[in-house]
């Protein structure tokens, strides 16, 4: 029988019961950034920083239809070794660099590599392909830039829920556009499939990302195009025909979460592929676990496991 991790149900039901009784409908998405926010900002507010020594600055760079994209780079006191485009969760509606402040200083201090947080468009004001636009120009002046900021670093991508998601998508359209090399995609409990509406039952009363939260996300991203075969693999990396030549993967998702059959479904495409793997499932582990309980023992499992791999690119 399945059962959450007791020292997440402690934070959760913190959380829950601050949430309103009654969650928004299907494609209320205004409520749900407004709770999203409202989350990440307490998170942010109530972290420590342990970042040893990180020098943040924040620039911008041009991408599509004249948009000028803001970026946050983290630079830890040694050379890096490696620069990981970090892109945000939030369901492609909500999120940002400054909630993710903590957690990017923390990879740039612990892993030795330097870290650009995307300010990527969200929907609906900018639905796809804004977002994936931003997240591949990042990769590109990255990629075409290193060498001024940090010189002789591989580039990565790397992102959690809807950020997982867009840092596959990402991938996917480098490799078409011959953008590249990238060293790896860290996908961190990844948004990637829009056909999914529905959960299994033993899992669903565990869902802190729900059905009704999944599909108005991809509603709002994906517009007129949500529920037609009129879906491409740059939306939703699950329509690809093929993943031959991406990047090594991680992949990591609790056992809990919606997104955990997609994710595994997943891996055993990029496997067949020939795409080298890294797959790790969470036993009671929910979705954004690491975010809600940082110092529980799932997510210092978790988050030590992404800084050897981030130690290894």
């Amino acid at each position: 029988m399945l059962s959450i991790d007791n020292e997440l149900l402690a934070a959760v039901g913190a959380i829950a019961a601050a949430a309103p009784p009654t969650p928004p409908a299907v494609g209320d998405w205004k409520t749900r950034r407004a709770n999203i926010d409202a989350v990440y900002g307490g998170l942010a507010a109530s972290a420590t920083l342990d970042d040893g020594e990180v020098d943040a600055v924040d620039f911008t760079v041009p991408s599509s239809e004249g948009h000028t994209l803001p970026l946050r780079l983290y630079k830890p006191t040694k050379t890096p070794h490696a620069l990981v485009v970090y892109l945000h969760g939030g369901g492609f509606i909500a999120g940002s660099v400054d909630g993710y402040d903590r957690l990017c200083r923390h990879y740039a201090s612990e892993a030795g590599v330097a870290v650009i947080a995307v300010d990527y468009r969200l929907a609906p004001e900018s639905p796809f392909p804004a977002a994936v636009d931003d997240c591949v120009a990042t990769v590109r002046w990255a990629i075409e830039h290193a060498a001024e900021r940090v010189p002789g670093a591989r580039v990565a991508v790397m992102g959690d829920s809807a950020g997982g998601g867009l840092a596959a998508a990402t991938a996917l359209v480098c490799r078409d556009r011959e953008i590249g090399p990238l060293a790896a995609q860290i996908l961190i409990y990844p948004m990637l499939d829009d056909r999914t509406a529905a959960a299994d039952p033993a899992v669903e009363p565990f869902l802190g990302w729900s059905v009704a939260d999944n599909i108005t996300g991809w509603q709002t991203y994906l517009g007129t195009r949500y529920g037609t075969d009129d879906v491409p693999a740059s939306a939703s990396i699950t329509r690809a025909d093929s993943l031959h030549d991406l990047p090594a993967t991680y992949l990591e998702v609790g056992q809990l979460d919606l997104f955990c059959a997609e994710t595994v479904a997943y891996a055993k495409r990029l496997i067949d592929h020939n795409v080298t793997v890294h797959l790790s499932i969470r036993p009671g582990a929910i979705h954004g676990f690491d975010q809600f309980a940082p110092e529980s023992r799932v997510a210092r499992s978790a988050i030590a496991d992404r800084v050897a791999f981030l130690k290894n690119l």
